[in-house]
C-alpha cells in the first residue's frame, strides 16, 4: 500500500468476522459435503437433500463455500470440490485432514468464545475448566469426543507425517517410537517408506483401541506396536528414533525439559530425537499460525505454549545433545533434529 492509498476498514472488518468464514468450512466438513462431492458433482437440490441442508439455507451456504474456495460451480449449477477439499476433506481417502477441523467445531470453537477471559487469568478454558479433572483422563472418558480428539490429532499429523519421512536420513536406523503419537500418522509414513523399519506409538493406555483401528486399516499391523503408559511416570520403549511431536507444546518449561532428559537418556549413542511443533519464528513476527495456536494452548492446558526454534535447540542442547539441526517442514510446523 502507497503513502496515497486510502485507508479502509475492510481488512480489520474481514479479521474481526473471520470466525463466518471458519464456522461455514467447519459445518461443511461436519455435514459431509466435501465426501458426497469426491463421488461425483450434485446440483444443488441433490447435495442439499444428501447432507441435509434446509431449503433456506442450501443456496447461500453452498454458494459461500464457492466463494471461499473450496467449492466449485459450473454453468449448470452442479457443484463438486476444489482439488485441495477433495484430497484433503474426503473422510474416504487416506490424505484426510478433517479429524482436526472435526475436532475444532466440536470443542475449539466453543472454548475460543472465552479468550478474553483466557487472556485476564492466564488460566485453561476447556471442558474441565471448573471441573479441576485431568484433561485427557476426562475426554477419555466419554467415546464420542476422545474418538473425535484422537482423529484430529491425527489429522494434524498426516500432512506432517510425509514431510517428516521425507526430510530425515532414515539410512541404518531400525526402530522409530512416536511418544505421544496418537494414532501413528507419522510412524506409519515412515514404515511405508522404509520397509526394514519397525516402530511403535507410546501413548496413553485408553489411545489403544482407535489407534489398532488406524493401523489394521493401514495394513501396518505386524509393523507398528503400541506401548501404553504414561512418558513422565513410565520407561520409554528401546528405540534408536524418538519423535516427539506436538507434545512439547501441552507444558510449562520445566515438565518440558523432563521429557527431553528422559528421551536423551533413554537413547543409545548416535540415536535421535525429532521434535516438532508449530514452532514460532525466532523474531516473532511472521507465524501467525504458530502464535495463534500458543493462544489456543492458553486455552486448553495448564501450562503450554508454543516457542521457537531458537528455544528447542537451547533446550535440547541443554539436556545433553551434541547435534542439534532445525529444518521446516510445511506450513507453519518446523523440526528440531537432536542427535546424541
Amino acid at each position: 500500500m502507497s503513502v496515497n492509498d486510502p485507508i479502509t476498514p475492510e481488512p480489520l472488518l474481514q479479521l474481526g468476522l473471520g470466525f463466518m468464514a471458519s464456522k461455514t468450512l467447519l459445518s461443511a466438513v461436519e455435514l459431509g459435503v466435501f465426501t458426497v462431492l469426491a463421488q461425483g458433482g450434485r446440483d444443488r437440490d441433490s447435495l442439499a437433500a444428501e447432507v441435509g441442508l434446509h431449503s433456506r439455507s442450501a443456496a447461500d451456504f453452498l454458494d459461500a463455500l464457492v466463494s471461499l474456495g473450496v467449492l466449485t460451480r459450473d454453468e449448470a449449477g452442479v457443484y463438486a470440490n476444489t482439488p485441495s477439499a477433495d484430497v484433503f476433506l474426503d473422510r474416504a481417502k487416506p490424505s484426510y485432514v478433517g479429524g482436526i477441523l472435526e475436532m475444532a467445531n466440536v470443542r475449539l470453537f466453543g472454548f475460543w468464545n472465552n479468550l478474553t477471559d483466557a487472556l485476564k487469568t492466564g488460566t485453561l478454558q476447556n471442558e474441565v475448566a471448573h471441573s479441576g479433572a485431568p484433561f485427557f483422563a476426562t475426554l477419555s472418558q466419554d467415546p464420542v469426543a476422545w474418538r473425535n480428539f484422537l482423529n484430529g490429532m491425527n489429522g494434524v499429523s498426516t500432512p506432517l507425517a510425509g514431510a517428516l519421512a521425507a526430510n530425515f536420513d532414515w539410512t541404518g536406523r531400525r526402530h522409530v517410537v512416536d511418544l505421544g503419537g496418537a494414532l501413528g500418522a507419522v510412524p506409519a509414513a515412515v514404515l511405508r517408506s522404509n520397509p526394514d523399519i519397525t516402530g511403535a506409538v507410546f501413548e496413553l493406555p485408553p489411545v489403544q483401541p482407535v489407534f489398532e483401528e488406524f493401523v489394521a486399516a493401514h495394513g501396518l499391523t505386524d509393523r507398528l506396536a503400541f506401548h501404553g503408559g504414561d512418558f513422565f511416570a513410565d520407561p520409554l520403549p528401546e528405540a534408536d528414533v524418538y519423535v516427539m511431536g506436538q507434545i512439547l507444546h501441552d507444558w510449562n518449561l520445566e515438565q518440558r525439559l523432563f521429557l527431553l532428559q528422559k528421551a536423551y537418556d533413554a537413547l543409545p549413542e548416535g540415536g535421535t530425537l525429532i521434535v516438532y511443533d508449530a514452532m514460532i519464528d525466532d523474531e516473532r513476527r511472521q507465524n501467525s499460525y504458530g502464535l495463534l495456536l500458543s493462544l489456543n494452548m492458553l486455552i486448553d492446558t495448564e501450562g503450554g505454549s508454543e516457542y521457537t526454534v531458537a528455544d528447542a535447540t537451547q533446550w535440547l542442547q541443554s539436556v545433553g545433545f551434541a547435534k542439534v539441526e532445525a529444518r521446516h517442514l510445511i506450513g507453519g510446523y518446523s523440526a528440531v533434529y537432536a542427535t546424541k
